[in-house]
């Protein structure tokens, strides 16, 4: 077994773990952290394809920008997973059936994508010009689509941060803005203790 074969293996491994914990670990930060964890060995194995621009770019997007929002997202919500399992085995049959159609659509996809273009190179998976090509033309509204979904997504995580909680300090933005210097701080002009002197003076004389 060549060395490349080993790594290929050995990241593929190390991804499904990374994939099973995040769907099984009851921590939602570890949850994360596995997810992080499953990006980098996906990133590694594009490496080994020899497919470098997708290999940093999920790392920087998804790794770098993504997983951290989350991960902020999570932490500052304080969520209760005792709430969240309420009910969870009463939704499973629904949830069994929307992922065996998801995992049945993905397997055609993939299914129709090797019996129909076995003659594509492996080589020009990470050429940066011809991901740009389909991009831009061939595949723009599905990206416009997929990057208004994420910009949604950015907007929803920035407002459940915003939200008042008991436990937390909460300040208003707009009236820190409109806040001025006269409302910041106010010198008062006082008279001079006149006792503290005297006090001082006669302790002196003792």
């Amino acid at each position: 077994m060549e060395f490349t074969t080993f790594l290929f293996y050995a990241f593929a491994a190390l991804l499904v773990f990374a994939a099973l914990r995040v769907v099984t670990d009851r921590n939602p930060v570890h949850a994360a952290l596995y997810l992080i964890l499953s990006f980098c060995s996906a990133s590694a194995i594009w490496m080994l394809l020899k497919a470098e621009f997708l290999a940093i770019v999920l790392v920087l997007v998804y790794v770098g920008a993504v997983m951290v929002l989350f991960l902020f997202v999570v932490m500052m919500l304080d969520i209760d997973m005792a709430k969240l399992r309420v009910g969870m085995w009463r939704h499973l049959p629904f949830a069994v059936t929307v992922g065996v159609v998801i995992a049945a659509e993905m397997g055609a996809v993939l299914f129709n994508a090797f019996v129909n273009q076995p003659e594509v190179a492996a080589g020009n998976i990470g050429d940066t010009r011809e991901l740009g090509k389909l991009i831009y033309t061939q595949y723009l509204y599905p990206f416009e689509i997929a990057a208004m979904i994420l910009l949604a997504a950015m907007v929803a995580a920035v407002a459940l941060t915003l939200r008042r909680r008991k436990d937390s300090k909460y300040f208003d933005p707009g009236l820190a803005v409109k806040t001025r210097r006269n409302d910041r701080i106010r010198i008062v002009s006082m008279a001079a203790e006149s006792d503290r002197t005297n006090a001082g003076g006669d302790a002196g004389q003792a």
